[in-house]
């Protein structure tokens, strides 16, 4: 018997008609999973109804794969693989293990020889980094920077000297309800050349996406409230 594939199915980061951001052969493909590993079952369930999944959503199996998770239960994940069957794993907005918990299957399925399909679909990071101007050669993702005050403008700092020293574009996020706080800290720590580009909104009809140097975001900072708005950071040179 053939055993079964991990697909890797993206989903929208923000724009609510599937076809703006996904490929139709995505939504074909779904067709053949009635397993799903997912972040949250509800917003699964609510994006294979919009994605028009063919069969009933309550015959379908949904495995919780988050922060909580035990190592015990990842290991049963995969079974059904074995049985022939393909497996989907979702992310809750955007691509599956990049910045997500995904990562912890796949890496399972990589050890055990399982084929792995990754898809194509919207990454907040790239769209960001793509229109932001800065260096796309060399980039890196930081994933969320310390809370606390003083730790964070150190790690600001210590990213700066790697755009100063290598010319690499740093990357990184925030809880949506501190965007304002950190784009004030870029302000008051980053020399006043270094670059920030803020992109919010990615997708959507409200998406802002603006580089500018960082002593011009001390006073363009009051135009914008970035207030429990989806926000990526970059700096570069």
């Amino acid at each position: 018997m053939n055993k079964g594939k991990l697909i890797l199915f993206p989903v929208p980061i923000g724009a609510e008609e599937m076809g703006y951001s996904l490929p139709m052969h995505n939504m074909e493909l779904l067709s053949q999973c009635h397993t799903f590993i997912v972040e949250e079952v509800r917003t699964a369930r609510r994006f294979l109804k919009k994605a028009g999944y063919p069969y009933a959503i309550d015959d379908t199996v949904f495995l919780e794969l988050n922060e909580h998770t035990s190592h015990e239960a990842i290991g049963g994940y995969l079974e059904a693989i074995d049985r022939g069957e393909n497996i989907g794993l979702l992310s809750e907005a955007g691509l599956p293990c990049v910045a997500d918990p995904g990562a912890m299957i796949t890496k399972v399925a990589q050890r055990r020889g399982i084929e792995v399909v990754p898809l194509i679909g919207p990454s907040s990071l790239m769209l960001a980094l793509m229109a932001s101007g800065l260096n796309g050669q060399r980039f890196a993702f930081n994933g969320y920077l310390p809370v606390d005050r003083s730790a964070r403008a150190a790690a600001i700092r210590r990213l700066e000297e790697r755009v100063q020293h290598v010319h690499e574009t740093q990357i990184f996020i925030e809880a949506p309800y501190r965007n304002n706080q950190m784009l004030e800290a870029l302000s008051a720590t980053l020399h006043p050349q270094t670059l920030v580009c803020v992109a919010c909104d990615l997708t959507l009809p409200t998406q802002y996406i603006r580089t500018l140097p960082s002593a011009k975001w001390k006073t363009e900072r009051s135009k914008i409230d970035l207030h429990k708005r989806n926000t990526v950071f970059l700096i570069g040179d």
